[in-house]
């Protein structure tokens, strides 16, 4: 740096201006603070400014004296290799930082403490920090990206599907997202029973039996052996409340066959873990990319987890957990999905369509995320019937219908559709399209009516056919 005033600056890019957490030698942390500080006031570097400027500071014998600083130019014989000299100093600095933390926890790991777990969320959050302190990020001149999207584009067009994105399965939402996008935190909200874990495993099932891309689900709320029974009952249109008390008719063993084979072949990963920190649920998802191929994380729900350490309240706590699922859709360049509970202010709502205003907990929640999809349902008293003004469109008044509300894309436009729910097979559909899995829709067909022919029950003697 003292050699050319050019190296400075590629210099405090991997160093940053930290010299306390970089030198270990006290001389070195002032010279370089000394530096950073010319730099900054747009002074050229040399061996006299810097010397004037560790005079004014009355630091010049605590950084070694002015024959040490006058040798520092000549350690290296050229600033051409500036930016390989400071990953050397940042690898001895992160080394430093491993060792002190490793000294630390064993030395608690050794005390016993009460709480393992907490001791656990602490070590994993020194590693990290540790970690991030090494991670360097390039600028990029827009001529090296201008190729890397023109070959984007180009593999659009030869796909015809018209999105650039992992597809949902709903034809109408995906035409409004163009598929969830790499890096996009997506946030599916609504109120308890209105159908957002299902929601979820549609769009999980449809990626990974028809697009046959990865998914990793992660699931708070829900054992892996309820959601298992779900997906199963989506992928064979299955009637749940007759899969799980068992009554099956004759002709319902093919679909729990054909339900098991199309889930078997699907690319579905779940961590039913509960009560997981953000991370712990960071280092999983980094460490099953790093293994397999990973192309969208689902997570419900938000609200169920946990930050380490202790906050000052649960609204820094959510917003420290939304910031670090945005940065693990970063990190790994896949969507995530975070599912999250709504307000029961959104219930009191006079219009009954929920708003931003409406996740539940904090406010970082609807600037962190690039997609909030919202799910209700219609007012009470159009789904019993009334609803013939409905401004909402697309038959109001069905017990059926859920409205979705895209009300933030920041890339793109919002809107409003509405999707059919068959709480029977767990399925959502488009009401035009009949959905990306499910069989068309039948208006005026009766709620409790199933979506299949009942025959008589299988003889127990007869044994399962599977």
């Amino acid at each position: 740096m003292l050699l050319n005033p050019e190296a400075v600056g590629t210099a405090i890019e991997i160093l940053k201006d930290d010299a306390a957490s970089v030198f270990y030698a006290e001389p070195h942390q002032l010279v370089y603070n000394a530096i950073v500080g010319l730099y900054r006031d747009a002074t050229p570097v040399d061996v006299v400014t810097l010397m004037e400027r560790l005079s004014r500071d009355d630091a010049v014998e605590k950084a070694g004296g002015p024959s040490y600083i006058a040798d520092l130019a000549g350690v290296v014989p050229t600033s051409a290799n500036v930016e390989h000299y400071a990953k050397i100093v940042l690898d001895a600095a992160v080394l430093r930082r491993l060792i002190t933390a490793c000294s630390t926890l064993a030395g608690e790991a050794y005390e016993s403490p009460g709480d393992v777990n907490a001791l656990l969320d602490k070590a994993e959050a020194a590693m990290f920090s540790i970690a991030e302190t090494r991670q360097l990020s390039p600028i990029f001149p827009v001529g090296e990206l201008v190729p890397d999207a023109i070959d984007r584009i180009e593999a659009i067009i030869r796909s015809h599907k018209g999105y650039t994105g992992v597809p949902s399965g709903f034809h109408e939402l995906d035409q409004m997202l163009s598929g969830f996008q790499p890096s996009d935190m997506i946030v599916l909200a609504a109120r308890p029973s209105v159908g957002k874990t299902a929601f979820s495993l549609n769009i999980a099932s449809h990626v990974a039996i028809h697009e046959k891309k990865a998914v990793l689900v992660f699931s708070l709320e829900m054992s892996k052996e309820q959601l298992v029974q779900r997906l199963l009952c989506m992928a064979g249109g299955i009637d749940s409340q007759r899969l799980r008390s068992g009554y099956l008719a004759r002709n319902e063993f093919p679909k729990v066959q054909l339900g098991a084979n199309k889930l078997s072949a699907a690319p579905i990963f779940i961590d039913d873990t509960p009560n997981i920190s953000i991370l712990e649920l960071r280092s999983k998802a980094r460490r099953h990319a790093a293994q397999h191929n990973l192309d969208l994380v689902v997570i419900d729900y938000l609200q169920l987890m946990r930050a380490p350490g202790r906050t000052e309240s649960r609204q820094t706590e959510i917003a420290e957990i939304s910031r670090s699922i945005k940065g693990i859709a970063r990190e790994l360049r896949v969507p995530v999905i975070a599912l999250s509970q709504l307000s029961r202010e959104a219930e009191k709502d006079d219009t009954g369509a929920p708003k931003l205003s409406h996740l539940r907990e904090s406010g970082a929640i609807e600037q962190d995320a690039d997609v909030v999809i919202m799910l209700s349902r219609p007012p009470a008293y159009k789904r019993q019937g009334g609803g013939e003004d409905d401004d909402e469109g697309g038959g109001g008044g069905h017990e059926k219908l859920i409205h979705v509300n895209v009300a933030k894309q920041r890339n793109g436009p919002t809107g409003k559709l509405d999707l059919f729910f068959d709480r029977n097979t767990q399925r959502f559909q488009d009401p035009a399209a009949g959905g990306a899995e499910a069989p068309p829709y039948v208006p005026g067909a009766r709620d409790d009516e199933p979506p299949y022919d009942v025959d008589e029950p299988a003889d127990e003697d007869e044994g399962i056919p599977f």
